[in-house]
């Protein structure tokens, strides 16, 4: 195509619209719609009650909402070969990782601008860059990159070894900068996603046991070297007492506790069918910044039970179409963007809901699309472009194959 010849980009820009997928299209976009409903309704009374705006939070996750757009645009439009490139990919590794590190570099030097003891975002005024959310995205393509031009190698298990130690190493480098953070939802977020790409790339399942069970001593090894060392942070971090508020919520209840525990009385109150929107009590100071994280508690109680559910739904439908997509693609890489995506998108559910429910320990991470917040949404709607871009390329070359086979038939 060239760039210069308007009506070629005109013509290739409606073949592109042609064939997007609104399997993917849809419940995204339903879900942008319940999260910009669901944040007013989860913030509109405490900002009232502090005597500002009800519509702040509204107005700054709509315009989240415009720039996750604008990114699932970029996502859909761009050419795949400039993701899959190595100078790209290269480039996003290296300045995720300097984000990353000069994170810990800026606690260390300014411990005043941490948030519960964690530094974990760069404060750029409107909203707050969370380098996590980005080094999810790049670590999906750079996984995908790495994986798929190896998969051949992957089947006999000496070189399989060999050939992830790098990805394990960068994933691993980005785990720990996180983890120092220190924020145990993202760096586990990230191992898990590196776990299922591996798992999804080719490598034999006997191979693949004994890879990750290496991960998880080395990984308890390392916990264990960490406790030996008596790092202050560790035992008195955050992420310590959340632990804590786990097993014991109800003997926390008037400290780390708290968020759990209201948890429950939100999903009790909402029972069934809910108390209907805008009438949670929970969200009226008892549950803490109910729009972020603890968003699908405020659903619960104001949709009920049956809403929370068609809420997952709706979730988990666009995670199973972007899994098909990548099941149905001809290039190894494709397929492993897409599985990337929805693990990354069905591991932070899990989490996010396991939290929320008490089923797992609380880990701070977004509820996808529907949570307040920046950065994940611009990394999460790009994400979902990537997926409708495969789907795109997937369709125009099935259609290219059917014509060829046409044409040779007629020719025969």
């Amino acid at each position: 195509m060239d760039l210069f010849n308007f009506s070629e980009r005109v013509a290739w820009m409606r073949k592109r619209l042609a064939h997007i997928d609104y399997f993917i299209l849809i419940p995204y976009l339903v879900l942008l719609g319940i999260g910009i409903v669901m944040v007013y309704s989860a913030s509109s009374d405490i900002m009232a009650a502090a005597g500002k705006s009800p519509t702040a939070y509204l107005n700054r996750q709509t315009i989240f909402v415009i720039g996750g757009l604008f990114a699932a645009a970029l996502g859909f439009i761009l050419p795949l070969r400039l993701f899959a490139s190595g100078r790209f990919v290269r480039l996003a590794v290296g300045v995720t990782m300097a984000m990353l590190f000069g994170l810990l570099v800026m606690g260390y030097f300014r411990p005043d601008l941490k948030v519960n003891g964690a530094m974990a975002w760069f404060d750029v005024g409107f909203f707050n860059v969370q380098p996590v959310e980005i080094a999810k995205l790049v670590l999906v393509l750079y996984l995908a990159r790495i994986l798929s031009r190896r998969e051949e190698k992957l089947t006999r298990f000496h070189e399989a070894v060999r050939q992830i130690i790098a990805p394990m190493i960068v994933a691993g480098l980005m785990a720990m900068f996180v983890l120092l953070e220190p924020d145990t939802g993202g760096m586990a977020i990230l191992l898990f996603l590196t776990l299922l790409m591996i798992a999804a790339s080719g490598i034999k399942w006997s191979y693949g046991a004994l890879i990750m069970g290496g991960v998880v001593g080395f990984s308890i090894g390392g916990l264990q070297i960490m406790r030996s060392i008596d790092l202050p942070w560790l035992k008195q971090s955050y992420q310590i007492k959340r632990l804590l508020a786990f097993f014991h919520p109800f003997k926390l209840e008037n400290s780390v506790g708290r968020q759990l525990v209201n948890s429950y009385y939100a999903i009790s109150n909402g029972g069934w069918f809910g108390v209907g929107i805008g009438n949670s009590i929970q969200k009226k100071g008892y549950l803490p910044e109910p729009y972020t994280d603890f968003i699908m508690s405020v659903i619960t109680e104001e949709l009920g039970i049956i809403g929370a559910i068609v809420v997952l739904g709706i979730l988990f439908f666009l995670i199973g179409r972007i899994v098909l997509v990548g099941i149905r693609a001809q290039s190894a890489y494709r397929s492993l963007v897409c599985y990337g995506i929805g693990a990354w998108l069905f591991v932070q559910t899990l989490f996010n809901v396991g939290g929320m429910s008490g089923l797992l320990p609380i880990t701070g991470v977004t509820l996808p699309f529907i949570s307040y917040g920046g950065s994940s949404m611009l990394m999460l709607s790009a994400a979902i472009g990537l997926a409708m871009n495969v789907s795109c390329v997937e369709q125009v070359e099935r259609e290219r194959q059917q014509e060829r086979g046409r044409t040779s038939a007629q020719a025969k």
